[in-house]
């Protein structure tokens, strides 16, 4: 699909514009917005870059999760409480990883109703290979230096703390 023309202004600076004209300043609209706006931008470019590999980057993250672990398994509700997404989302994500043939799944022997997933050999070298590829684009972050990329997670660090997403030491 080609990518659409740039349009010839910045539409968030415009709608922040428009929005300061009619209910007054409010900085944090324009920020969302262009939150929004630049992860749409981000998952279109990583996802161009796993696709050859017949993933998305959702099913990349699940690869990489099962990578990290020990035993190159986990559980299903493990896998969805440290993606955070929901149950329904981690088994759609591992089904067709196990379609794939780059995750197998077998009951969980520590819990009778649970199911393990792990990782094949064939999924190791996938993520292996899609790993170095968007390492090589920065991840779509190549405009920004080490240390922009560091300031960026620091700001975007309380925003996580506040939604709970996990507990600040």
């Amino acid at each position: 699909m080609p990518k659409p023309l740039s349009l010839p202004f910045d539409p968030i600076a415009r709608a922040e514009e428009l929005w300061h004209r009619r209910w007054g300043p409010v900085p944090s609209m324009g920020a969302i917005t262009s939150i929004m706006r630049a992860q749409q931008i981000l998952l279109a470019e990583v996802d161009a870059v796993v696709k050859p590999y017949g993933l998305t980057f959702a099913r990349y993250e699940a690869l990489v999760l099962l990578t990290f672990s020990q035993a190159g398994e986990l559980p299903m509700s493990k896998i969805g409480e440290r993606l955070m997404v929901h149950p329904t989302s981690v088994t759609n994500t591992v089904d067709r990883l196990v379609r794939s043939g780059l995750v197998d799944k077998r009951p969980n022997p520590n819990d009778g109703r649970g199911t393990l997933a792990s990782i094949t050999d064939k999924g190791r070298e996938v993520v292996e290979a899609a790993s170095q590829d968007l390492m090589a684009m920065d991840f779509g972050l190549g405009v920004y230096d080490e240390e922009e990329c560091a300031e960026i997670f620091a700001m975007l660090r309380p925003l996580r703390v506040a939604a709970r997403d996990f507990e600040e030491k």
